[in-house]
């Protein structure tokens, strides 16, 4: 091991130093906001929104509060509710299938693929019933999932899909980015994601004018105009300051998952030939690494060993959404859905981000491969 290298801290994630880049201008463009007096839904958050689609590919795009709310009201937009069935995965954040039961509508998971640890189709078409009214396939990780086969399944069904892009923003599959593919895309920017604001934000993607029209009501208490309202909506609406940074940010989001990728290629060329199972790439497609997520023997033991050496990891997900207390009453057993029981055994996911220095880098790899043989 590298001298140099040995006790060197390493963080999960590093927003600081993109902060230092940006703000100048972010500041100015908040100065501009304030001296203009327009704090919600202004030019700001107008102007993100064309160019949001046009990045996307898509007619609309409709910015909201975060992106729990981006799947909340896509499912109401799309006339999902009380007595219907929407197949997800497990193997998610939890907001992915709790905005399933927020419209009152009943979350059925299905298993995962082993390697992209996306929604298996042959799991959906196994668990469609008369009772189910859409899919929620979520791009874990900033991996793909495969659309080809789920929009197939959805046509023949005639179900809705909403894309959960939550962790995946500018990733492709064959060709398109995610959020254009199904009947609405849905992103966060959290922080933590791959185009992050300096807060809460979220926004819902379509090419549905019907839809763009009825999200537009529904994120701002169902108004038809001021004070006159058709239905019950809610209060979720993205803020001039968080849409400043996040057009400042879309500008420059290339060179940051071209960022990401790097730091995902070195790990993997590092990993070669070890113990450790690196993510899989897109047969069609590109993954952004919203996170890097492996696959090793004796994940705990090894986390530990990352931790003692201060480095940081996250372990997504520890147990999957079909197992947990919440979702007791859907009468999931151990087993069944062994894919996703087994990934949240063995998956871990390493620090990653633009920029992440190459002794970083270094230093997360030797402690790693040296726990795994220790």
């Amino acid at each position: 091991m590298h001298a140099v290298t040995r006790a060197q801290p390493v963080p999960f994630l590093d927003l600081s130093t993109q902060y230092k880049s940006l703000e100048t201008e972010w500041l100015a463009a908040i100065r501009e906001t304030g001296a203009r007096g327009s704090f919600i839904l202004g030019p700001h958050t107008q102007a993100f929104e064309k160019e949001f689609a046009e990045y996307v590919g898509v007619k609309h795009a409709i910015a909201v509060a975060n992106g729990t709310d981006s799947l909340y009201l896509s499912l109401r937009a799309l006339g999902v509710g009380k007595g219907d069935e929407v197949i997800t995965t497990p193997f998610t954040f939890f907001a992915s299938a709790e905005t399933i039961d927020m419209v009152g509508a009943t979350p059925v998971f299905v298993d995962i693929l082993p390697d992209s640890f996306c929604l298996d189709p042959a799991s959906v078409r196994a668990k469609i019933t008369a009772k189910t009214k859409a899919i929620v396939p979520v791009h874990i990780f900033g991996h793909p999932s495969e659309m080809g086969e789920i929009m197939e399944i959805a046509k023949k069904h005639k179900l809705a899909v909403v894309e959960d892009c939550a962790q995946s923003f500018g990733a492709l599959h064959n060709g398109k980015v995610v959020g254009a593919l199904g009947d609405t895309g849905s992103f966060s920017f959290y922080p933590t994601k791959v185009l992050g604001c300096y807060g809460d934000g979220g926004m819902v993607t379509t090419n549905s004018d019907a839809v763009n029209e009825h999200i537009r009501r529904l994120r701002n208490h169902g108004a038809v105009k001021p004070f006159l309202h058709t239905e019950i909506g809610m209060n979720s609406r993205l803020d001039e300051v968080q849409a400043a940074v996040l057009r400042l940010k879309l500008k420059r989001i290339k060179d940051d998952i071209a960022g990401r990728q790097k730091v995902a290629a070195e790990y993997t060329k590092r990993f070669a030939g070890s113990p450790v199972k690196t993510p899989a790439l897109p047969k069609h497609g590109t993954h952004v690494f919203n996170l890097y997520t492996v696959r090793i023997p004796k994940r705990d033991a090894v986390r530990q060993a990352l931790t003692d050496a201060q480095i940081g990891t996250s372990q997504c997900y520890p147990q999957g959404l079909h197992l947990q207390e919440v979702y007791k009453h859907l009468n999931y057993k151990p087993g069944s859905l062994p894919v996703c029981e087994h990934a949240c055994t063995e998956t871990l996911s390493l620090p990653v981000y633009p920029g992440m220095p190459p002794e970083h880098i270094e230093r997360v790899c030797e402690v790693l491969l040296a726990a795994i043989k220790g």
